[in-house]
Formats: C-alpha cells, structure tokens, sequence
C-alpha cells in the first residue's frame, strides 16, 4: 500500500528514497544547482507529498497538446447520459448495412426510449466478447451492465443525417472496467459511419487506439503523478513522478 508506505517514510527521521550503490551520497543543494540529466544518490527525509489522496494522482494526459486533465466522476458522465436521453432515437438510422438495430420503450414513469446498434461483421452479428455496440439513451447502469458481455460500447446519439459521440466530458469508449476519454482540445469527432472501416476488416479487433483514429478522436491516456518535497540539512528539493 503505496499511501501507508508514504506515511512511514515521513516519520522516519532518514530514508534512502534512491538505490545507486556506486554513487556517494549528494546533498540537495549541489543538485539544485546542478544540470539535468545526472544521476544522484541521496539520504533525505519525505516532507510532505502530494496530492494526499492516492486516487486523485491519476490524471489524464493528451500526448498531442501535453494537456493534464481530472478524470471526470461518475456523476458527470450520468448528466451527460440524462441529457443524451432526452432525445429520441431517429429510427431513420436503424439496420443499416453496418449494424443491426434494437429499440425499446422502459417501463418506468418517465419513460425512455432507447437503441443498441450492433456492428456486423461480413453482414452477421459477432459473437458477444467480440461485438463492438452503440448505445442510444441508456442509463449509466444500464452500460455498465453492457460492458460485462459485449467488448466494447460507445454511446451515441441521432442526428438527422447519423449517429454521433456524445460531449467528449463523457467516454467516447467503454471496454470492460475501462473507461476511454479524448482529448477536446486536439479532437475533430467524426460520424459514427466511420466506423464500417473497422468493420469490414478481415477480423476487427476493436482496439481503442484504432477506433479513436477513425473516430477523429485524440486519445487521452491514465497517468499516474505525484509531488514529493524531500529535505536534508541543506535545503529542500521538489521531486516528481509521472508515468503512464
């Protein structure tokens, strides 16, 4: 436990925080006024870390523009979802040659209308664990329900000409546990009809990298990041950590 282990470093008075053993020890100062890149071995002592909660060091991070961003709660995607559902589903845009189309009415007071698009593959239906599907006004219990049979699920919502991604606040892409996000700044989404590309391929894979390229979608990846201030007699220094 990663948070545990970060609080017993700050009440040891020294803690060897890096492991070069043919190195000798360096103190703060002489690497604040030192040139980066070099390697150092130090003895410190863990002052303070940020952010306190492990969960808030991940972040999402676009590659194109080097934008840091919050990952977006779970009530922010569900007031997308509501808003999306407002709107019926055009049935103009069911069964295509591309996917197949079902719709249903909910039974609850306010009722809803929903549409699942499931992508064909050499004009069948794939199996299950294979099958990419677009949802139209589902819930988010409702996806999540979606995602622990199907690979993948976008939601979507109708035009008059197509189908398309909702505001890029939500996921553009579920798979499983994971949700996938793109970047607004670096993103021109495109018709869902881009997606009959991927289809038509010998055996669609259904990869998000590649659905995020046809899509016109830059794809934010999860980062992990985290500030450490470290102290010894000489001073204190900031460290970062950041990685993928």
């Amino acid at each position: 436990d990663l948070e545990l282990h970060l609080k017993r470093c700050q009440q040891l008075s020294v803690t060897v925080l890096t492991d070069h053993q043919d190195l000798s020890n360096t103190e703060l100062k002489t690497i604040t006024s030192s040139r980066a890149p070099q390697q150092y071995r130090i003895r410190a002592k863990l002052r303070t870390y940020k952010p306190q909660k492990l969960h808030q060091s991940v972040k999402l991070h676009c590659s194109k523009c080097n934008s840091l961003q919050e990952v977006p709660d779970r009530d922010d995607f569900d007031f997308i979802l509501h808003g999306s559902a407002g709107t019926a589903p055009n049935t103009e845009l069911h069964n295509t040659s591309w996917y197949e189309s079902v719709t249903w009415t909910t039974q609850e007071q306010k009722q809803r209308k929903i549409a699942i698009h499931f992508v064909k593959h050499d004009e069948m239906l794939q199996h299950p664990e294979d099958t990419l599907l677009m949802i139209e006004g589902g819930t988010l219990k409702e996806i999540w329900k979606l995602t622990k049979r199907f690979k993948c699920v976008i939601p979507v919502r109708s035009t008059e000409d197509d189908l398309e991604l909702l505001d890029l606040s939500a996921p553009f892409l579920l798979q499983g546990n994971v949700k996938y996000y793109g970047c607004k700044q670096c993103s021109t989404p495109k018709p869902m009809k881009n997606l009959s590309s991927i289809a038509a391929e010998q055996q669609p894979s259904w990869e998000p990298i590649e659905i995020a390229q046809v899509l016109g979608i830059e794809l934010l990846q999860y980062v992990f990041i985290m500030k450490f201030t470290l102290i010894d007699e000489t001073g204190p220094l900031n460290a970062y950590i950041f990685d993928y």
